[in-house]
Parts: C-alpha cells; sequence; structure tokens
C-alpha cells in the first residue's frame, strides 16, 4: 500500500479577472500549482495526479519538466466530480491526498500528520479554527465526533456559528473513495458534485472519519482573488525572510525583502530594504545589498559591496567588489575580484579583470579588460555596427581619459594612455600615449546669435 497525491487545479478563477489559469498565478516568482507539487513531492508519493480543466495545454506546458500524471476535467461540476478523472487510475488499495493548486502555503509536516493518522481511520480531513469562519464549509460534529461537512451556501443559521472549517484537503482509502463518489449528488444550492458529501457517507458506513486541525491557519489559505495573491505573497516572504535571519542574514527591514526563487546565502550577509532577488542567486561571505537593488541569476562573491539601486542579471561578480549606486550588470558579465563599478554604469557581456574601475557614466559591452585598467567618466565601446557586435581588447594598467569612444573591434596594448576626448579607431600600442582630437581655435569677433523680437 503506498501513497498517491490528486491536485484540484481545473478552475478558471474568474475572481482573478485574468486570463491566465488561477493556479498559474506566481507567488514568489512560482506559479502557485509549483508549490503545492514541490509540497507534494516531499512525501514521496508512487504518482502525482493533476486535474486540470482551463487552460489545460497551458499548464501543462508550464508545468512540462514536472512528473505528473494530467487529468482532464472537460466541465467544472464541482470538487467530487474534479477527483472522478484521477481515480481511474488509481488502484483500490492505494492511499490517496487529495490538495488543491490555489493553496500555496501547506507544510509538508502538516500533511505526514494527515497521512499517519489514516492507520487508525478511513477518512482524515484538515480543519482550522477560525474568529471569522466566513465563506468556508463548516464541520459539524457530535459528541466530537466528525458527522458531516456543510457548505456556507447550504447552512442554516446554527451551522453557521459553528467556527471550525473544512479546508478541503483530506486523505482516504482509493477504494473507499471511489464507493463514497459514486453515491454523491448535485442537489445543493450550486449543482455541484462535492468531495467533501464523502464524509456523511463515511459515517453512514460507520467508518472513522478524524479531522486533524491545523496549527496554523496561514498554512490553508486558498486563493480567489488578488487581495488573497498579494496577502499569500506576504505570508510566503515572511517565511523566507524568518530562514534568512535564522542563518544569520541580516535583514534591515524583514518585512521589505522579495525573493522570488532561490537564496543562498553566507555569513554576515546584509540586505537592506526593498532589494528583489529572482531565480536562483548566491550571496558569498560578508556581501552587503543596498537597498533597492534587483539581483538576477547572478553570483556575488565574498566582500563585495552592491549599493543601492544597482540591477544585477546573469552575472558572476568576484570577491570584494564595489558596484554602484545606480549600475547596471547585465547578462555574461564575469567582474574578478576588487573591481570598482560606479554610478551610471553599464557593463554587458564583459571580462573585468583585478583591480580595474569604471567609476561614472560608461557603456562598456562585448569587451574583455586586463588587471588594473581606469575607465574615465563617460567612455563608450561602440560594439555594434547596425548588423553585428564587436569586441574591445584592453590589456592590462591602461589609463582611458574621459569622454573617450573605442569603435570595436579594436585593441588597446599593455599599459597604453588614451587621452580625453578620444575617437579610438585602430588599435594602440602599449605603453604610449593615443590620442584623436580636432585642433581647437577660437573665432575672434564672433557674436551669440540674438533672439528675434515677436
Amino acid at each position: 500500500m503506498g501513497l498517491e497525491i490528486i491536485i484540484l487545479a481545473a478552475g478558471k478563477g474568474t475572481r482573478m479577472h485574468s486570463e491566465l489559469p488561477k493556479v498559474l498565478h506566481k507567488v514568489a516568482g512560482k506559479p502557485m500549482l509549483n508549490h503545492v507539487i514541490d509540497c507534494a513531492k516531499k512525501l514521496s508519493p508512487d504518482a502525482i495526479h493533476v486535474v486540470i480543466g482551463y487552460g489545460a495545454d497551458l499548464v501543462k506546458t508550464l508545468l512540462s519538466e514536472e512528473n505528473i500524471n494530467w487529468c482532464l476535467q472537460t466541465e467544472q461540476l464541482g470538487t467530487g466530480n474534479a477527483v472522478q478523472q484521477a481515480l481511474p487510475d488509481i488502484k483500490d488499495e492505494q492511499e490517496v491526498l487529495i490538495l488543491y493548486g490555489d493553496v500555496p502555503l501547506l507544510k509538508s509536516d502538516t500533511l505526514k500528520t494527515l497521512i499517519s493518522d489514516l492507520a487508525n481511520n478511513r477518512l482524515v480531513i484538515l480543519s482550522a479554527k477560525l474568529n471569522d469562519p466566513t465563506g468556508y464549509g463548516r464541520i459539524v460534529r457530535e459528541d466530537k465526533k466528525v458527522q458531516r461537512i456543510v457548505e456556507q451556501k447550504d447552512a442554516e443559521n446554527e451551522t453557521l456559528k459553528i467556527n471550525e472549517i473544512n479546508s478541503g484537503i483530506l486523505a482516504s482509502n482509493a477504494g473507499k473513495l471511489k464507493h463514497w463518489l459514486s453515491k454523491i449528488s448535485n442537489k445543493n444550492a450550486q449543482k455541484e458534485f462535492y468531495l467533501t458529501d464523502c464524509i456523511e457517507l463515511a459515517v453512514n458506513d460507520q467508518d472513522n472519519v478524524e479531522a486533524i486541525v491545523c496549527d496554523s491557519e496561514e498554512e490553508i489559505l486558498g486563493v480567489n482573488d488578488k487581495i488573497h495573491l498579494a496577502l499569500v505573497e506576504r505570508i510566503f516572504q515572511k517565511r523566507i525572510a524568518k530562514q534568512l535571519m535564522t542563518r544569520g542574514v541580516t535583514l534591515i527591514d524583514p518585512s521589505r525583502i522579495d525573493v522570488r526563487g532561490y537564496l543562498e546565502t553566507g555569513k554576515d550577509v546584509e540586505i537592506d530594504v526593498n532589494s528583489v532577488f529572482i531565480g536562483d542567486n548566491v550571496l558569498g561571505d560578508q556581501v552587503s545589498i543596498g537597498a533597492n537593488a534587483v539581483i538576477i541569476n547572478s553570483q556575488i562573491s565574498a566582500g563585495t559591496s552592491i549599493h543601492a539601486n544597482c540591477h544585477i542579471e546573469n552575472a558572476n561578480i568576484g570577491e570584494k567588489c564595489e558596484i554602484g549606486p545606480f549600475a547596471r550588470i547585465r547578462p555574461e558579465t564575469v567582474l574578478a575580484e576588487n573591481v570598482k563599478v560606479g554610478n551610471f554604469v553599464e557593463i554587458k557581456k564583459a571580462n573585468i579583470a583585478t583591480g580595474s574601475k569604471i567609476n561614472h557614466l560608461s557603456y562598456i559591452g562585448d569587451s574583455v579588460l586586463g588587471n588594473n585598467v581606469n575607465i574615465g567618466a563617460g567612455t563608450i565601446t561602440c560594439n555594434y555596427d547596425g548588423a553585428n557586435k564587436h569586441r574591445t581588447i584592453i590589456g592590462d594598467n591602461v589609463f582611458v581619459g574621459s569622454d573617450t569612444q573605442f569603435i570595436a573591434p579594436v585593441t588597446i596594448g599593455n599599459g597604453a594612455t588614451i587621452g580625453a576626448g578620444s575617437t579610438i579607431t585602430k588599435d594602440t600600442p602599449e605603453q604610449k600615449l593615443t590620442l584623436s582630437r580636432s585642433k581647437q581655435f577660437t573665432i575672434e569677433n564672433w557674436q551669440r546669435p540674438q533672439k528675434k523680437p515677436k
């Protein structure tokens, strides 16, 4: 006897006011359904079945790397009908856990407790006690034993006073579940086949039914609209912030960080407010991230400082570098140790060696810079001729004066000095001063134009 998991993910999510299927809306940078699948995997099930409906092809495409048995619900006839789409693929002796693609905060430990209780019961449901249970199905007990679940729209006043609610998550024997679902009807306010009707049928069959009360109501929060989505996002980010601080990361304000992917951190890392981490990122020991930074799929090595308002994407930053403020490091950039990149500098597809400096208002693209290069303010590598990209190679210990343009392809020899205001179109020799300027002259008796009267 093994465990198989069914995830219900067929709904459109009308209240989301979006063409995107509800379960594909993202929490922490990842579709909600992915979070539920990740949680399910931690239980090591024999199989995961996902019931899809609205936008089925898109859901399958975006989650094509997952090992999933896809089941199609062609009509939205309720949760009971949805489960029936997956059950034919599951043997009667298996245990079945029902999850929902729009409930992304569940923890695997909670589900392990639920499943373990099946040893003593035929059916186990996950409940919670809420101060405001409005909108949820109520769990009706007699002598503390679960008798049935009554949906909000079908409940009488006395039932509505009950604050123990059904999360919708349940575990049962597959054979029993098939039996109960064959008996449910859609004679209710919503004209749907309710999975929850199985509880009363199980009680009538004198099968043991238990409700495990979830310690945290946050775990069972479902997303029905963008307000719920924002609430779940904040809860998820709060969890991540707590994990980071537990690992020793200093967060200047834990409520103002967004991690949309995986963030690996070393010791004594400090992150200022409103920083956003997207994809897979690694921060080495003693890395400092300034306010409003955006870091995407990058590695930042030990001792490096990223000042405020920097944007770094698909880059590898070496040790003890200093970046920003207001710097943009674009894909395929590799910085060695002790590199300085200052304000309003953009770098793309460049390798910059140890100790080099690009301090102000420059663009360096498709380039290789050697050790201890100094790039003056306003320098541009003109790498694009309108059709193709070309490379600029700058040797070790080169000094580049301000307002220089390198017309690639071009190579600057080791130790060369480039005079300010130059446009370099040819390779330059080592250890020489090279400059390119028009002659300066003054026009005598020249007068500035005057505005003509209207």
